[in-house]
């Protein structure tokens, strides 16, 4: 499941790679671009990648949305028992899916993450990084090493169940959590993007983030918990 704004040039590289990762995956696979009313030739790239792999489905937006709402509505569209997330701009590594995949059913898990221990970013947007998800941890009592890492492995109908906001993205492992999932993270590969720029500035992440800390610290109060210990 990839959002997808403006990353024509990546578009042909990334499907390839997912359907050499994916290749004997068993059960049945799908892919599914979400197509963020991008204003480049993406929604004709993937239309083209549909038309020629039965893998390929999309959505396309009427407006551009964010990347929370991409998830939200893949989510909702997903036929499989696991979904899988990734980023179109080739810096996530397919070739990591499967290692994820078995480590989901090994576990029993409910969330596997993505951890970039070695980043391939500036130094300015590793920092910033480093500090937004010192500080999600820091509020909402989360010990994730990288929430931000885009690259992460769910249970499907747990992912449905979950709150859906703007930016609610970056705080994918808290709300899995706050249905008792069992969450783990493992190492994956990072790579440096090789078209296109990053759509996001870090200027506008922390004003977002912080706006966002209060309200999924209000969420995570305010939350009901309780087991049930006889019933008839």
């Amino acid at each position: 499941m990839i959002p997808v704004f403006n990353e024509e040039a990546n578009l042909p590289v990334l499907h390839k790679e997912i359907s050499t990762a994916l290749t004997g995956i068993k059960p049945s696979w799908e892919v599914i671009y979400i197509n963020d009313a991008s204003t480049d030739n993406s929604l004709a790239v993937i239309r083209d990648l549909a038309a020629k792999d039965e893998h390929v489905r999309y959505l396309s937006f009427r407006e551009n949305r964010g990347q929370s709402a991409g998830f939200a509505a893949g989510f909702q569209h997903a036929t499989g028992d696991v979904v899988v997330t990734l980023d179109a701009d080739l810096q996530n590594d397919p070739a990591d899916i499967p290692s994820m995949l078995a480590m989901y059913d090994a576990e029993g898990a409910d969330m596997v993450i993505g951890w970039r221990t070695t980043r391939k970013d500036t130094a300015v947007k590793r920092l910033s990084s480093r500090i937004g998800n010192a500080a999600r941890n820091w509020w909402t009592r989360e010990t994730v090493h990288d929430t931000g890492c885009s690259l992460k492995v769910m249970r499907t109908e747990m992912a449905r169940r979950m709150p859906m906001f703007k930016n609610m993205h970056r705080y994918l492992p808290t709300l899995m959590k706050m249905q008792k999932a069992k969450v783990m993270e493992t190492p994956v590969n990072h790579r440096h993007r090789m078209h296109g720029e990053s759509k996001y500035g870090t200027w506008d992440r922390l004003k977002a983030g912080l706006y966002d800390l209060i309200g999924v610290r209000w969420l995570l109060d305010r939350a009901i918990d309780y087991d049930i210990e006889d019933q008839k």
